[in-house]
């Protein structure tokens, strides 16, 4: 079969993984068996690669002492021979929880069945033996258990906590196992098997509930799948385990690197499962950017090399949608807790930044312009902050306004309440006579009273209002706070040198434009600014984005030029953040952004920027934006100082990001185009 559709998540790097609960029938493996490939069937039928069940779910954990009982045991294995011929139509792996036994000793084990085949059988390394738990009773523990032979089901199959699976195919991936409380210890098992090369961790677990352990358990999944830079993928017993001392919840859920994807409701009367889509390429792509990773998989190797077990997976044919969350605004998370918090940490960082570097300067002032736009709305009342924070007058903030041949009497009316209201020091510099001189000078048309407004005759403007800013921090013994934001620097949309990429310091270069609308209405709405400030920084969020610098009836519109800034800062977050291909980034862009109506929107967005893009309108964007990119690495050679603001990163080339500046996007355009439909 040929390479998957573009639009499934098997073309892009993902893995479909599932964890399920039964119903379990105690003491009824045969009853289980059915039970389980009911579950694994519609697994099969959504594109599932690997399923897990919870810990011994092919006998039910709470059967105490049944558990040596060698009727039920001889049932087991029947349980599993069932399993394995029917696997032979089924495209997942099945992990079942089953007790087994070798040389006399009975193991609580994790059986992996695929294509009518055991792939190999891991076994429980420790054993809780406190409390309500006393496994020790029945079962040996696994730990050391290595290089064995299991025969299972009429198969010689790998045995001992040595064993990973490997699914081959389009998007290969490896999977580790490992038992409930083998995850609870100081050294879990699949530590172990991530440094060994699992990105996918699986759990099986039988474990009761109490009051708070759910979230001591996502606890546990979530920093394990963080600090492995994995996916943990848990099923814990539930429904028809004994209710004679403890209660079961059938707590399901799948992380990736310290993230949920995928829950079910806990304490369900019936089966329950659910999938997520985990992203491989990403998981190897973050290994291989964090070097510590590396460095501890060689100072821990594995005291015995890991055997791995080879599968072939073929995804299902034809369309299919991606089965995990993807924000449409990476910078600012749908979760309104969230998005507040994270507002809280950017305005703070900014502050940080500014008064520290204020302090370390020795000067008591600072210079910024003030156009009425967001960038340099933002950079104020980070100023004002910041001097709050140091003790100083805000009327040591020197801010003007420098009104050009086309600015609008609104964003210059709003400069000047903006001003007035954060109580600092206001003044006007009209630069259309210098910028008319210095046409003149240059014999620009325009100089000669000709309408011609070209690159020149904008940045003549753009460079004079930075020129005025530097000689009147000069003339005053202050610092030149920056306003250009991230989106902006990544799309080169500033003019370089004597221009609006240049400043003494810039609290905004590590906030995406998309971000910076939020932080104008946190702080809107923080109780910090009175009603009519409120309202002012409200209707400078409803100012179209323009860097009006030409005149005309319409005003310029930024995002004709350079595209939808949220669809800009996407492709910038996944291509800077991740790696990720064009093609994978057009991939997501159309899961987020095809449909209005699913998914969530951060709050107080306004209704008319929820819209959807077709592929055709986000492949256009990310052409541009990949040559804009790579075209414009220049001037983020050179930037001035400013604080890393989101993990999605910073364009510092003393940070996050370093390339040359001589490199072309021809690769990234070229895979672009081969990988996304055309028309």
């Amino acid at each position: 079969m040929g390479s998957p559709s573009f639009f499934s998540p098997y073309r892009h790097g993902f893995v479909r993984v599932a964890t399920a609960v039964p119903k379990v029938k105690l003491a009824d493996p045969a009853a289980n068996a059915r039970s389980v490939l009911a579950l694994a069937r519609e697994a099969h039928e959504a594109g599932v690669a690997v399923i897990v069940f919870p810990e011994l779910g092919l006998t039910g954990y709470t059967i105490d002492d049944l558990l040596q009982q060698d009727v039920l045991l001889d049932a087991v294995e029947t349980a599993v021979a069932t399993l394995v011929e029917a696997s032979a139509d089924l495209a997942p792996m099945i992990v079942v929880g089953a007790p087994l036994r070798d040389n006399a000793r009975l193991y609580n084990t994790a059986v992996a069945i695929h294509g009518g085949k055991v792939l190999g059988v891991v076994p429980k390394s420790f054993l809780p033996n406190y409390r309500e738990f006393y496994e020790r009773r029945w079962f040996t523990p696994g730990a050391g258990v290595t290089g064995k032979l299991l025969t299972l089901a009429g198969h010689s199959a790998p045995f001992g906590t040595d064993v990973l699976f490997h699914g081959e195919g389009v998007t290969p991936f490896t999977v580790g196992v490992e038992i409930c409380e083998d995850v609870w210890t100081p050294t879990p098992p699949s530590t172990t098997q991530a440094m060994a090369g699992a990105e996918i961790l699986l759990n099986l677990s039988a474990s009761n509930i109490t009051i708070g352990k759910s979230e001591t358990r996502r606890l546990l999944c979530a920093s394990q799948s963080s600090r492995m830079i994995a996916a943990y993928v848990y099923s814990a017993a539930g429904a028809g385990e004994s209710s004679t001392d403890l209660a079961w919840d059938g707590h399901v859920d799948i992380h990736e690197m310290g993230a949920l994807l995928a829950q079910s409701p806990r304490f369900s009367t019936g089966a329950a499962w659910t999938f997520a889509d985990i992203d491989v390429d990403r998981l190897r792509q973050e290994r291989m950017r964090v070097g510590s990773f590396g460095d501890a998989m060689a100072l821990s190797p594995p005291k015995v090399p890991f055997r791995t077990v080879g599968f072939a997976f073929q995804p299902p044919p034809g369309d299919l949608a991606l089965a995990r969350p993807i924000e449409r605004f990476p910078f600012t998370p749908s979760d309104p807790a969230k998005l507040r918090e994270n507002c809280y940490e950017a305005y703070n960082i900014q502050v940080q930044g500014l008064a520290r570097r204020l302090e370390a300067s020795g000067l008591k002032k600072l210079v910024i312009g003030i156009s009425g736009g967001l960038d340099s709305t933002q950079a104020l009342l980070v100023a004002a902050k910041a001097v709050d924070q140091l003790g100083l007058p805000r009327a040591n903030i020197l801010a003007y306004t420098l009104p050009g041949f086309a600015t609008s009497d609104r964003t210059k009316d709003n400069a000047w309440a903006l001003m007035r209201a954060m109580g600092v020091t206001a003044a006007e510099l009209d630069i259309r006579p210098a910028a008319t001189q210095m046409l003149k000078d240059l014999d620009h048309p325009f100089g000669r009273g000709e309408a011609v407004y070209d690159v020149t005759f904008e940045n003549v403007q753009a460079g004079l209002r930075t020129d005025y800013l530097f000689r009147l921090a000069n003339h005053n013994a202050a610092l030149v706070v920056g306003t250009g934001d991230l989106s902006e620097l990544a799309l080169g949309w500033c003019t370089y040198g004597v221009g609006d990429h240049m400043s003494h310091y810039n609290p905004n270069c590590g906030a995406a434009k998309t971000l910076i609308q939020h932080l104008i209405r946190f702080v809107a709405h923080s109780g910090d600014v009175d009603a009519a400030t409120t309202a002012l920084l409200e209707d400078i969020l409803a100012t179209e984005i323009s860097p009006e610098l030409v005149p005309g009836e319409k005003a310029q519109a930024t995002e004709s030029f350079v595209g939808p800034y949220a669809l800009q800062d996407f492709n910038l977050y996944y291509m800077t953040r991740y790696g990720m291909a064009p093609s994978k980034i057009a991939f997501l862009a159309w899961t987020a952004w095809h449909d209005a109506e699913k998914g969530g929107w951060p709050v107080g967005l306004p209704d008319d920027a929820r819209r959807a893009y077709d592929l055709a309108e986000i492949k256009r964007w990310l052409e541009l934006f990949l040559k804009r990119f790579f075209a414009n690495q220049f001037k983020r050679s050179a930037v001035p100082n400013g604080p890393k603001i989101s993990s999605g990163g910073a364009l510092s080339p003393r940070g996050d990001w370093r390339m040359p500046s001589d490199v072309t996007a021809d690769a990234w355009l070229a895979e672009l185009h081969a990988g996304t439909p055309s028309g």
